[in-house]
């Protein structure tokens, strides 16, 4: 099966809720549970308002992983942003500059099956999570 990308572009608060849709709506026809859905929604919804609120523009790509074996979606997220300076400190919990609950990219990692972080000072942040279906 090849496979299918979606991208959804974050510029304006509004794109966050289509990005949550797109990827609701692609662990639905992978058939993930509906707890699992509600998760990668959740985990999209907080890298898309993280584009939106520190980098104002970003993608976020979303892939179909369909081999022989296992089943999952592949999701990549682009900006260019200011970068973040110091990885190990807004990967704690409780850490937020903007204020909210600090749940944020540590959260996003438990939500997620798989997670990965890039990110340089002044040329953005690259942010991969996986997610399989049991």
């Amino acid at each position: 099966m090849e496979p299918q990308t979606s991208c959804v572009t974050i510029q304006k608060e509004w794109d966050i809720v289509g990005a949550r849709h797109v990827a609701r709506d692609m662990a639905r026809s992978l058939g993930f549970s509906t707890v699992d859905q509600a998760r990668i929604a959740t985990a999209v919804s907080e890298l898309a308002r993280n584009i939106y609120l520190y980098a104002k523009k970003g993608q976020i790509y979303f892939d179909i992983i369909d081999s022989v074996d296992r089943k999952g979606m592949n999701i990549k997220v682009i900006d260019s942003g200011p970068g973040i300076e110091d990885i190990g400190e807004v990967m704690q919990d409780g850490f937020s500059t903007s204020g909210g609950l600090g749940a944020g990219l540590p959260g996003v990692k438990r939500l997620m099956d798989e997670f990965d972080i890039e990110s340089e000072k002044g040329v953005g942040t690259v942010i991969y999570v996986k997610k399989w279906v049991r």
